[in-house]
């Protein structure tokens, strides 16, 4: 370990158990162990995907008012 990595393990040692758990997984997030395996997409939304992109490359934004109107429809 580094240095630094080493500091931070001993500080940590003195937070509460859950403060401890907490900091726990989010080093095991961060360092890949618990990553879920991509799920795989079906042809559809791969034909999506590259719409949007394709759309998003020519600069094709909705409006704010799109938007707005969008969010006031499902009530964000």
């Amino acid at each position: 370990m580094t240095k630094l990595l080493d500091q931070a393990v001993e500080a940590v040692r003195y937070l509460s158990p859950e403060a401890r758990d907490d900091i726990a997984h989010v080093v095991l997030s961060l360092g890949g162990a618990d990553a879920e395996p991509p799920v795989p997409t079906h042809a559809e939304e791969q034909a999506a995907i590259a719409d949007s992109k394709a759309a998003a490359a020519g600069g094709e934004f909705a409006s704010d008012e799109q938007m707005q109107s969008v969010w006031a429809k499902h009530s964000l």
